[in-house]
C-alpha cells in the first residue's frame, strides 16, 4: 500500500489549478448511457473513482475511446448488459447511478447495493421511491435491487431529504419517460446543475436545475454531445483550507466563485484573506493567510450550506484556532468525525459529542503516523500534516487516490515537503 511522508511547517505559496469535479464526472459519465449516439465527455478529473466507473461501463458493453488526457468519448450503442454486479458496485458508491440510466434507456436495470466510503448510513430508498413513482416494478432482494418498465411516466415526486444521488437518479430515468416529472425538494449541488446542462446538451428538457424545484419533460430519444465537466468545488475547497493552515499565500485557478461562498465566508471569519478575481479565461482566488485562524462555528448543511465533504479538512484547520473553541456540527452523516481520533494523536485537543465535535485551538501539532478513514478524512489528514511541526506518514491513501487528481504533485510545486512512497 502506498503512504505519504509529509514534512510540515512549510507555507504554501504560488498557484494550483483546480481538476473537474469529480461529483459531476460520476453522474454524468453514466448518464451517456441514455444517449442514442457517442458523447465527447472533457475536463473529465484524473481520479480512481473516475477510472472504476468508466471501466463499469466498459464491462457492459460501452465502446470507449480516450484520445487525450482529460477527455473519453463513451459510445453507448453498443452496450448489452444491464445489470452492476456485487464486484463492480463494491468499486464505488456512485454505480448507483446506472439504475437510472439503464432503466431510462432500456427499461431495466439490476444494480447491486453500492460500496464507497463508511461515513454512515446512506440509503437508496429514496432512489427506489423515484423509480417507483415513475412507473417502474422495483424489488430490493439479497442486496441487488431490480427496476424495469415497459413504459416510464410522468410523476409528482417530494424527497423527505434533499439527496443529491436521489435528485440525479431521478432525473436520469424521467428525462426518458413519458409527460413532465417534477421533483420537489430536489437537491441544490453545482454538480446536481452540472448533471442537469448535460443531458440538456443531449436533447433533454430540464428546467429548474439549483433550485428545490426540477422540472422535466420527457423526450423520446436524446443524442450525442461534446461537455466539459465544471471545477471541483471540493478541491478547490481543500487548497484553500491547506493554504491556511499553512500561513501561506496561494492563487486557485479554475473556480466557479458561487461555489464557493460558504467555505469563503468561514474563512474570512476566521481572519484569512480571500480575494476572488477575473483573469479574463477564468476565476480565480488567493487565499492570504498571515497567522494562525480565528476560532469559528461551522455546522454542514446541503448546498448553499457549507459542505459536508469540507467539515474533515475544517476541523484539521480548527484545531490550531486561536481566541476560544471551535463547535463542528455534522447535520448530514452520523459517522463521519473518524479523523478525530488521528488529529487528537498529532496533539489536538477535539472531543465528540454525538454529531458535534468541540475543538479547543492548539499552539501546534506534531507529526505522527496517521491513518485516512475515508477520502475527505484523507485531505484532512494531508491538511494536518501540511501544519504539523516534523514528519508525519499518512496511510490509506488509496482513499485520497479517489477523488483526488495528483495532489502530491499539486501541492509539492506549491513548496509543500511531501513524498509518495510505494511499498
Amino acid at each position: 500500500m502506498a503512504y505519504y511522508v509529509i514534512n510540515g511547517g512549510r507555507p504554501l505559496n504560488g498557484s494550483v489549478t483546480i481538476s473537474g469535479s469529480k461529483n459531476a464526472a460520476l453522474p454524468i459519465i453514466c448518464a451517456s448511457v441514455l444517449a442514442g449516439e457517442p458523447c465527447r465527455i472533457e475536463n473529465l478529473p484524473d481520479i480512481d473513482d473516475v477510472r472504476r466507473i468508466t471501466e463499469i461501463i466498459e464491462m457492459m458493453g460501452a465502446k470507449i475511446e480516450r484520445p487525450c488526457d482529460g477527455v473519453i468519448v463513451i459510445d453507448p450503442r453498443t452496450i448489452e448488459k444491464y445489470a452492476v454486479t456485487n464486484e463492480m458496485a463494491a468499486k464505488l458508491r456512485a454505480s448507483y447511478y446506472m439504475l437510472g440510466a439503464l432503466l431510462g434507456r432500456y427499461g431495466y436495470a439490476e444494480v447491486a447495493q453500492p460500496g464507497g466510503c463508511a461515513i454512515g448510513q446512506r440509503p437508496i430508498d429514496y432512489h427506489i421511491n423515484g423509480m417507483r413513482a415513475l412507473g417502474a416494478t422495483v424489488q430490493n432482494r439479497g442486496g441487488i435491487v431490480t427496476a424495469s418498465s415497459d413504459k416510464l411516466t410522468e410523476a409528482d415526486i417530494y424527497l423527505d431529504m434533499a439527496s443529491v444521488g436521489a435528485t440525479i437518479n431521478i432525473m436520469l430515468a424521467a428525462c426518458r419517460a413519458e409527460g413532465r416529472t417534477v421533483i420537489n425538494n430536489a437537491a441544490q449541488e453545482p454538480h446536481v446543475v452540472d448533471v442537469a446542462n448535460f443531458l440538456n446538451t443531449m436533447g433533454a428538457s430540464i428546467r429548474g436545475a439549483g433550485t428545490n424545484v426540477i422540472r422535466i419533460e420527457g423526450r423520446k430519444n436524446l443524442h450525442g454531445c461534446t461537455y466539459a465537466i465544471i471545477p471541483d468545488q471540493i478541491e478547490a475547497g481543500t487548497f484553500m483550507i491547506a493554504a491556511a493552515a499553512t500561513q501561506g499565500n496561494i492563487i486557485i485557478n479554475n473556480i466557479i466563485p458561487t461555489h464557493l461562498e460558504a467555505i469563503s465566508a468561514k474563512l474570512m471569519e476566521s481572519g484569512i484573506e480571500v480575494i476572488t478575481g477575473d483573469s479574463g479565461a477564468d476565476f480565480y482566488m488567493q487565499i492570504i493567510a498571515n497567522d494562525r485562524p480565528r476560532a469559528v462555528n461551522i455546522k454542514t448543511l446541503p448546498y448553499p450550506g457549507f459542505p459536508t465533504d469540507l467539515q474533515q479538512p475544517m476541523t484539521a484547520l480548527l484545531s490550531i484556532a486561536t481566541g476560544g473553541s471551535s463547535f463542528v456540527t455534522e447535520n448530514l452523516f452520523e459517522d463521519r468525525f473518524n479523523h478525530v481520533r488521528e488529529l487528537n494523536r498529532m496533539g489536538a485537543k477535539v472531543t465528540v459529542n454525538g454529531r458535534t465535535a468541540a475543538i479547543q485551538g492548539v499552539d501546534r501539532l506534531y507529526g505522527a503516523e496517521i491513518y485516512a478513514s475515508d477520502l475527505r478524512a484523507g485531505a484532512a489528514m494531508i491538511v494536518a500534516a501540511l501544519m504539523a511541526e516534523g514528519v508525519s506518514v499518512v496511510r490509506n491513501i488509496h482513499y485520497i487516490d479517489r477523488g483526488y487528481e495528483n495532489i502530491e504533485q499539486k501541492l509539492r510545486a506549491l513548496g509543500a515537503d511531501i513524498k509518495r512512497v510505494e511499498e
